[in-house]
């Protein structure tokens, strides 16, 4: 799966800034490749509202 980092970090919880750099996203505009898994959909439901995913 895609995901998009499409709102600012700033502001977020330190847990959540954690999760999407564990994801590889740390600005505005990058996107990373992940496997879909349940460990992967995790995280996106923890930052859901910072990010666009693409199946």
């Amino acid at each position: 799966m895609k995901i998009k980092l499409v709102k600012s970090l700033i502001g977020s919880k330190k847990d959540q800034i954690a999760t999407a750099h564990a994801l590889g996203l740390k600005k505005i505009g990058d996107v990373t490749e992940q496997p879909d898994n349940a460990s992967t959909k995790g995280k996106v439901a923890k930052i859901i509202h910072l990010i666009e995913v693409e199946a």
